[in-house]
């Protein structure tokens, strides 16, 4: 076999996985009594394999997720009122797909932000598009871009991606910019995309957050009414892994 033109014609069609599959496979003997449709279907099954990675690196470093978390790293065992079996059943990512929402709401350090960022790492996982935003750096962007230009344009591409997540949202009430913006991303998403809201403040406690209680109506309609919820509650968990260290 002439290795080095069929290398350098693979990479030139950016056939990268299937390019390295080729040298991989010249190396072993064993390699060497498969067929050529055996051959074909390594080297493809490789090449499919670089491709996912490379777009699964590509949407995880575009979500800008604020933990590394992922699925197989969530601790069930912590008193914190976690259901197991709905976590995992959220972690196939179908409620994405059907574009519904999901709101964790807990106390302080109960790791609403780590779940919801495993969540968005699975989901780039399964080749959706994911964008993280604290809620108060998110409602200070947009009042920037209402200022430069760019308002419009940072909606659309809050509206495109498959999973937007919010986090951290409240406990500040909203003024009248920031309800327009909010009602802004959650009417340019209904039945389109899916919002996972993080909040120290429970879902009845939200319409005070919001303020306007028509918008508030308007908003929470369009969140609530097909969201899944995760309603946490415990001890901090980075105070008992403190204590821990400690004794």
């Amino acid at each position: 076999m002439l290795l080095h033109p069929t290398l350098d014609l693979l990479n030139t069609l950016g056939l990268t996985g299937m390019a390295k599959g080729l040298q991989d496979l010249d190396t072993q003997p064993e390699a060497r009594s498969l067929g050529h449709a055996e051959w074909l279907a390594l080297l493809l099954e490789r090449e499919v394999t670089v491709r996912r990675q490379k777009r699964y690196e590509s949407r995880a470093k575009s979500a800008r997720l604020r933990h590394d978390a992922c699925l197989e790293d969530v601790d069930y065992k912590a008193p914190r009122g976690l259901d197991r079996s709905l976590f995992l059943k959220l972690g196939s990512c179908d409620w994405i797909r059907s574009h519904r929402n999901l709101l964790i709401t807990g106390p302080c350090g109960v790791g609403k932000s780590y779940l919801a960022c495993a969540l968005g790492q699975k989901a780039c996982r399964e080749d959706l598009s994911v964008a993280y935003h604290r809620a108060s750096r998110l409602f200070a962007m947009l009042t920037l871009g209402r200022g430069d230009g760019r308002y419009t344009r940072m909606l659309r591409a809050l509206s495109r991606t498959d999973l937007l997540i919010i986090d951290d949202w409240g406990p500040e009430a909203l003024n009248a910019d920031r309800r327009r913006d909010l009602l802004e991303i959650v009417e340019d998403r209904y039945d389109r995309g899916s919002i996972l809201i993080t909040s120290q403040i429970p879902v009845d406690r939200w319409y005070e957050i919001i303020g306007s209680p028509t918008l508030a109506d308007a908003i929470l309609d369009r969140v609530v009414h097909n969201a899944y919820r995760i309603d946490l509650a415990g001890e901090s968990l980075r105070k008992r892994l403190t204590q821990t260290l400690d004794t």
